[in-house]
């Protein structure tokens, strides 16, 4: 049986999404479309 006392002692929350949202904006990772453009970017001024 669930003993929920040693649960919610062990219970540790989760980022509030305020937080968690800071975090991803903070980070400056590219995605797939920024790689593309840059390519794209990349091979027009070679031309």
């Amino acid at each position: 049986m669930i003993d929920f006392d040693e649960e919610i002692k062990a219970f540790s929350p989760s980022l509030d999404v305020s937080q968690a949202e800071e975090d991803i904006l903070k980070n400056d990772l590219k995605d797939i479309a920024d790689i593309v453009l840059q390519m794209t970017t990349d091979l027009r001024g070679k031309d």
